[in-house]
């Protein structure tokens, strides 16, 4: 039987871009440690190379134990990849602030702790790796999206400066922008907002999860050692 080609990392990897990149990378022959607020039967992958853990990615304690697991098991982290994001589209006089400090924790901090937490593990890594999620919110500066796009753009300089901070160890980091994907992230945002959305794209259609699964197939390759600290909008947007 032959043995995994690395371990990755993913969090929110119970359903939609990040269930589906948990799979994508099972397909490649990767080891892969699924993490999420849920483990839910349906959630769950089986297949031998998935462990899955439920976990705040806000609950550095919990975290930390989860790395802890990883150690013992693999003794390496190849990749992490910042997939756990939540969204509420409302208008800034109309969001509570505990909806803000919501996104804000589980968007960005949640990145910050599983970055920070992974180090010691990418290290040991002959390419390690760091991907996180942005989002074209950010470019667009979307009505109804402060939040959401100021998490996420906080999570794009966390990105440049980690990126700075972890090259003299090899890891690089680096953030995808997804344009709109059919996901639970998008119930709730009216059809018409979605269509004037991707109508302002230089390619006016929906993403597939197959088109992020391909930027961060980019950012993973061993020969992509010399990229990090950028930042990949889908669509033409940036």
């Amino acid at each position: 039987m032959m043995s995994p080609k690395r371990c990755i990392l993913i969090t929110g990897a119970s359903r939609g871009l990040g269930r589906h990149l948990a799979e994508y990378y099972l397909a490649q022959g990767d080891l892969v440690i699924g993490c999420a607020r849920s483990e839910a039967a349906e959630s769950t992958i089986s297949h031998k190379y998935y462990r899955h853990y439920r976990v705040d990615v806000t609950d550095a304690p919990a975290v930390r134990t989860l790395l802890q697991e990883v150690q013992r098991e693999v003794g390496k982290l190849d990749a992490l990849i910042n997939n756990a994001g939540i969204a509420n589209m409302n208008p800034l006089a109309l969001t509570p602030v505990e909806t803000a400090r919501r996104i804000m924790e589980t968007n960005f901090l949640g990145t910050f702790v599983l970055s920070q937490a992974a180090i010691r593990l990418l290290r040991k890594s002959s390419a390690p790796r760091i991907v996180n999620l942005s989002s074209i919110a950010v470019p667009l500066r979307l009505a109804g999206e402060s939040v959401y796009a100021a998490s996420k753009s906080a999570i794009e300089t966390l990105t440049r400066v980690a990126a700075q901070e972890l090259g003299a160890f090899g890891i690089t980091c680096n953030a995808v922008g997804p344009t709109p994907i059919d996901t639970d992230l998008l119930k709730g945002v009216g059809k018409e907002k979605i269509r004037r959305l991707v109508e302002q794209q230089a390619i006016p259609r929906m993403a597939q999860p197959s088109d992020v699964a391909h930027v961060v197939d980019f950012f993973l390759h061993p020969a992509s050692h010399m990229i990090t600290g950028q930042v990949i909008y889908l669509g033409g947007l940036g």
